[in-house]
């Protein structure tokens, strides 16, 4: 019953299968690519469907601070709660990266109707701006 919830789709990015015709996916594996899908794509974006997305991408040139992780928690979890009913979201953790250019967004989740918990960390890159300090110590994440 779970498997027929789920279904199968076309890979993104596209592919071609070594048929010829275009790859499709199916399972888990079309889940976290349809995720994928929404954080990466910003609202406006695709034309006949204006609200679709995930507006993380109005914080890319947002310092990388405790505000902004809280910022783009709330808006992974509204995008995956509107966008991609199939799951069901348990927690969003944002976490800078080595260096200030990149936060790591782990997405905790479970597929409906099974019990099954599973993760996708999905690397978010920033512009850092050149007019703050350089903060040798570490993010402030």
């Amino acid at each position: 019953m779970a498997e027929q919830f789920v279904g199968s789709g076309w890979t993104f990015p596209l592919r071609i299968s070594p048929t010829g015709g275009i790859a499709l996916v199916g399972g888990d594996q079309e889940i976290e690519e349809a995720m994928r899908l929404v954080l990466a794509t910003a609202p406006g974006e695709r034309p006949m469907r204006p609200e679709f997305g995930c507006a993380i991408h109005d914080m890319v040139f947002a310092p990388v601070n405790e505000q902004t992780a809280g910022r783009i928690q709330h808006e992974v979890y509204a995008s995956l709660d509107r966008w991609e009913p199939r799951i069901e979201v348990h927690d969003v953790e944002v976490t800078a990266g080595g260096d200030q250019s990149v936060l790591y967004i782990d997405v905790r989740y479970a597929i409906r109707g099974t019990n099954n918990p599973r993760s996708l960390v999905f690397p978010f890159y920033v512009i850092p701006s050149h007019d703050e300090p350089d903060n040798s110590a570490g993010p402030d994440l």
